[in-house]
């Protein structure tokens, strides 16, 4: 799962947007020599040498404990490695057999067992998932949500974290998990949104039409017919298992991360070695077969690979829970995990019968973990490939300074008390003087802006790279950015309006006048008493003044204090449950008694404006701070901030 849910989404997001020098016409004065790369070819002992000197670097300099790698091909395993330590303290290495959290490549298997379930004909892929479930949901736009639509992430869910994970309680209760059904946002198989809520629902109707258990089920219906013997998706872990299972960091220098207790497990819990899920690539590498064992017929697991959904043809989509990518000229099916510590991705190329799995168990120093870079170098030793030159179409689609602006993500949140930190997390798209954009989380390793150049028909691709951006406006005008993970997610543009730039203009400088307002109010009464001059010391005037720091205090107190619940749990979501919705209550109820009360602050800047011994300074000043309360209102609604739902 993708912490690309909770980072992804409060970083921006996630996950979903990894990885420039030069101009076109730069180029044109001066072209580099195109020099032709050299192919390796793939064997265990080239693999064995090129992993060697490469992952040891990337865990050193990363300062990452440990990592475990499976490579398969033409439906062998030719290369499975352990990397580092699975305990830094008792100085455990990492063997075949280590077992780490695959994060988000738990859904793959979920697919699998909803596949299998189709194939008996015990599942539709296109019935209202109302069909199966004990629970309705809601059909918002009048449109059922069918399993196909969780699949593919256009069930049109907003982000949820609360009781996704378990930490807090250690119980898994999936069902109470589900039955909390987020607000649909978009209209169920439009846009893309991944959404771990979707898998779970997806694991529970597993559980009911199979009259199984989920993790029950995948352990009798893939685990054992597979022979993956290191592989678990219960939390806690089996007492057999816990001897292989690997610590998880956020630093190999630093203290371990308890075991992650995920309620939406279906969505990501599993514990896997690397040695069991070069069994699983190479099952569905091979039509659903792994050696005599036939888990998935070959038709079905070509219908996983195969059956697409795409927003433009022109970008990467999605198949049936596989996310498509494409690089070095090849289709590339895939699919990447993320828990708080682990951090996975597992790629198949179906045209090469090739398979690729990593998983490193801890974050790292760097802002995105080395896995991209390991692939890409991967991919261009053994797969290398010479990209076209840029041939830049002046006039056709959407140009550089029609794409500027903000976009929000697709996986947001929209009705809820997160809607801030989506919200203010917005991706900008500058034009630049040449043609080229470049967007604001797309960074390449050195922490730079990634470059795009147009190519025409409002696509953009990066300068020397590969990746695409693909630019669509809709019939009314609106803009949507598609990056190379637009099987998942896209990103919208927003009016100015609406833009992070301005909502955070509006919340800072209303907080600065008044927070100045209430430091400077004792000062000023003071010298008041001090130097009492008969003209403001008067009950009436006095009691606005006060009510006024009362009412500016319960808004700023409001407002700090649900980011004071939220932001240190951002690096620990499994921590966000239903703990938290007194504490958020109580600030809400603050923020209403202050917003109610905002009719004082008003009554204190009228009443100066009349009031004849006032000076111009002093009315500014009071009608200033009757403006500020009012935008922090206005912010807090439009953040959803007096949401009562709680269902965040």
């Amino acid at each position: 799962m993708s912490v690309g849910y909770a980072h992804p989404m409060f970083r921006a997001a996630l996950l979903f947007v990894a990885l420039a020098l030069g101009t076109s016409a730069a180029r044109a004065e001066t072209p580099a020599p195109v020099v032709a790369p050299v192919k390796h070819d793939l064997t265990a002992t080239d693999v064995e040498a090129f992993l060697d000197g490469l992952v040891p670097l990337q865990i050193e300099t990363n300062d990452i404990a440990g990592a475990t790698i499976a490579v398969v091909k033409d439906g062998e395993l030719i290369f499975v490695k352990g990397y580092g330590f699975a305990d830094v303290k008792a100085r455990t290495p990492v063997t075949p057999d280590t077992m780490f959290r695959i994060g988000s490549i738990t859904k793959l298997f979920t697919w699998t067992s909803v596949m299998q379930l189709v194939e008996q004909g015990k599942l539709d892929l296109d019935a209202d998932v109302n069909t199966y479930l004990d629970f309705k949901v809601p059909h918002t736009f009048g449109k059922p949500v069918t399993m196909r639509h969780l699949m593919t992430h256009r069930g049109g869910f907003q982000e949820v974290v609360k009781g996704l994970g378990a930490q807090n309680t250690g119980i898994v209760d999936l069902k109470t998990y589900v039955r909390e059904v987020p607000d649909q946002i978009f209209e169920p198989g439009t846009v893309p949104a991944y959404s771990n809520y979707g898998t779970a629902l997806a694991g529970y109707i597993v559980e009911r039409v199979s009259a199984t258990p989920f993790d029950t089920y995948v352990e009798e219906h893939i685990y054992a017919p597979l022979g993956m013997l290191r592989t678990s998706i219960r939390q806690p872990l089996e007492k057999e298992l816990d001897a292989y299972m690997s610590t998880g960091y956020r630093l190999g220098s630093g203290e371990a991360v308890p075991f992650e207790i995920v309620n939406g497990y279906p969505a990501g819990s599993q514990s896997s070695s690397a040695t069991d899920m070069a069994k699983f690539m190479r099952m569905h590498l091979n039509g659903g077969k792994l050696d005599e064992v036939q888990i998935l017929k070959r038709e079905t697991a070509v219908m996983m690979q195969d059956t697409v959904t795409k927003v433009d043809p022109r970008q990467n989509g999605i198949a049936l829970g596989f996310y498509e990518l494409s690089r070095n000229g090849m289709r590339i099916i895939s699919h990447g995990g993320d828990t708080i510590a682990f951090h996975s991705d597992m790629h198949l190329i179906p045209s090469e019968n090739l398979g690729f799995f990593v998983s490193y168990n801890s974050t790292g120093r760097g802002d995105t973990t080395p896995r991209g870079n390991l692939w890409r170098k991967f991919l261009d030793r053994y797969y290398p490939y010479t990209p076209p030159a840029t041939a830049t179409t002046a006039g056709t689609g959407l140009a550089a300074a029609e794409v500027a602006g903000s976009y929000q993500i697709s996986r947001r949140a929209d009705t809820s008390l997160l809607k801030a930190f989506t919200e203010l997390t917005q991706a900008t798209v500058s034009a630049r003087e040449d043609g080229a954009i470049e967007v604001s989380i797309l960074t390449g390793p050195n922490g730079q802006p990634r470059r795009f150049e147009p190519i025409g028909d409002g696509v953009f691709r990066e300068v020397h790279g590969q990746d695409r951006i693909v630019f669509l406006r809709d019939a009314a005008g609106r803009i949507t950015m598609a990056p190379w993970s637009a099987g998942v997610i896209v990103f919208q543009r927003v009016e100015p309006s609406q833009s992070a730039l301005f909502y955070l203009s509006v919340f800072g400088i209303a907080s600065l006048i008044l927070i100045a307002n209430l430091v400077l109010w004792p000062v000023a009464s003071l010298i008041r008493w001090r130097y009492y001059t008969g003209l403001e010391w008067r009950a009436p005037a006095h009691l606005l003044r006060a009510g006024t720091m009362a009412a500016s205090a319960a808004l700023l107190t409001m407002i700090f204090g649900i980011g004071a619940v939220f932001v240190p749990r951002l690096d620990d979501p499994w921590t966000i449950d239903a703990s938290l919705d007194a504490t958020l209550r109580l600030y809400q109820w603050i923020g209403i008694v202050g917003a109610v009360g905002t009719i004082i602050p008003i009554a204190n800047a009228a009443q100066s404006w009349t009031n004849p011994l006032r000076g111009f300074l002093g009315r500014i000043k009071e009608t200033a701070v009757a403006l500020a309360c009012l935008a922090l209102i206005w912010f807090a609604w439009a953040m959803n901030l007096f949401d009562q739902s709680m269902r965040y």
